[in-house]
């Protein structure tokens, strides 16, 4: 065997490595985000927020649930920074670990029947420390996938991470299938409680896989060369603020049709609608199988294609269409014609999203691309993402109307989708690197 192959296979070997563990990682900890927002759907406002009934109570746990993205852009940074300094795996253990412990303790956590108001008060507590460590993991993980890939190849490797989000639901939604089939009475006292300590198993396996990933070869050649940015907070926002702005647009329905469809949609169904708990959480299952079978096709499009624009235009427009009939299909209350309607339209966004990461990691260099990607996915997450429930069932509530939030989800494509346009006209520092570091380096750099 000659060298260049077997050089050649050790690569091919490390980047498949590398793929599977960001997968794997991402699927345990989007597992634990997603819980948490179908139990805040279906059971947070009578277990902490009792006193307060109706759609109240299940706007004040949607707030909670918003919580978790406030906390993120802080794991971004805090991580991000670490990632940019010390290596993408480091930070990638350190978070996987804040989000195990973080779930379980969620289980463990007495009611308000309990300890009182102290309960929905450490329910916040924890479910910031969740919305860090997620903050710190997205961006590692989607780096450590494409930073391996092969030349060509960073959108489809940045996929593997991509995937770990509609797994991660779906083994959230079959839980809760399983576990809605208890009496109510169970459900509520302990019942929900058995996804957020099945956690602690799934990390242990997540810990065992992602250990034996190696740094990325970027990563590796900045630290050999002490490239390193002393601070890549304070450079990505004085030397890329448009490329922050336009990430964080180009983020949008990537990140808010799920909680349109698992979070708001699931409470719309079941307490304004005639669905019960079971029948609309099996829509949702459905709706996130058709996005781990479809959305891998999005990144083979976007690879395939030689204008990423097209692309994602292509990706998106459709959307534009099939949310809102994805609304209209719901309120007709039949459960065929909105299985239908949810699962058709989460084809465009799911094909999106696949190639969403590997787009933006492009568009920063790579000693501020953990910051810099980071900043812009959990920034989008705080500021648009996370408050889609919030903000739907506000609308709902104003208006007495669906109508008011189909146009809310109409805004966010178009805001997608002229923000990625925007920003793949920025250059490719991919394309432009000559090797896995960069040429130009900035001249603040460690000792």
């Amino acid at each position: 065997m000659s060298a260049p192959t077997a050089t050649a296979r050790a690569e091919t070997k490390a980047a498949n490595r590398a793929g599977f563990g960001a997968f794997i990682g991402s699927t345990i900890e989007w597992f634990d985000f997603y819980i948490y927002g179908t139990a805040a759907a279906l059971v947070f406002d009578k277990v902490f927020f009792p006193e307060l009934e109706g759609p109240l109570g299940t706007l004040v746990a949607f707030a909670t649930f918003w919580v978790g993205f406030l906390a993120r852009p802080i794991g971004g940074i805090v991580f991000g920074h670490y990632g940019d300094r010390l290596g993408r795996k480091k930070t990638l253990v350190i978070t996987l670990l804040m989000m195990g412990v973080s779930t379980t303790a969620i289980g463990l956590l007495p009611g308000y029947a309990s300890i009182g108001v102290a309960a929905p008060i450490l329910l916040v507590c924890i479910r910031m420390i969740q919305g860090i460590g997620l903050g710190g993991e997205w961006g590692g993980s989607v780096l450590i996938a494409s930073e391996h890939a092969p030349k060509g190849k960073s959108v489809l490797y940045g996929a593997f991470a991509q995937q770990g989000s509609p797994v991660g639901n779906t083994l959230s939604t079959l839980s809760f299938l399983a576990i809605s089939q208890l009496p109510d009475d169970a459900f509520v006292s302990w019942g929900w409680r058995v996804p957020f300590l099945a956690s602690a198993a799934l990390v242990m396996v997540g810990l065992l896989v992602r250990l034996k990933v190696a740094e990325s070869p970027a990563m590796a050649g900045l630290i050999e060369k002490k490239a390193v940015v002393k601070l890549p907070l304070t450079e990505v926002l004085r030397n890329h603020p448009m490329l922050i702005v336009l990430g964080i647009g180009a983020c949008t329905i990537g990140l808010s049709a799920t909680y349109f469809k698992s979070t708001f949609a699931l409470s719309w169904a079941t307490t304004s609608l005639d669905f019960d708990r079971s029948s609309f959480l099996t829509i949702i299952l459905v709706a996130n199988v058709t996005q781990i079978i479809v959305q891998p096709f999005g990144a083979v499009l976007a690879t395939r294609m030689k204008s990423w624009s097209r692309a994602v235009t292509l990706m998106l427009l459709p959307e534009l269409i099939l949310m809102p009939l994805m609304f209209i299909l719901i309120g007709t209350e039949n459960y065929g014609l909105a299985m239908v309607g949810v699962a058709v339209a989460t084809i465009p966004h799911c094909l999106y999203y696949a190639a969403l990461a590997g787009m933006l990691a492009s568009r920063f260099p790579a000693h501020l691309r953990y910051t810099g990607i980071s900043l812009c996915y959990q920034l989008c997450g705080t500021l648009l993402g996370g408050t889609t429930p919030i903000i739907g069932q506000f609308l709902l509530n104003r208006t007495g109307s669906v109508a008011a939030v189909i146009a809310y989800a109409v805004f966010q494509v178009v805001l997608t989708l002229g923000c990625m346009l925007l920003l793949l006209k920025r250059p490719n520092h991919d394309e432009q690197a000559a090797g896995p570091v960069a040429a130009a380096r900035p001249a603040t750099v460690t000792a």
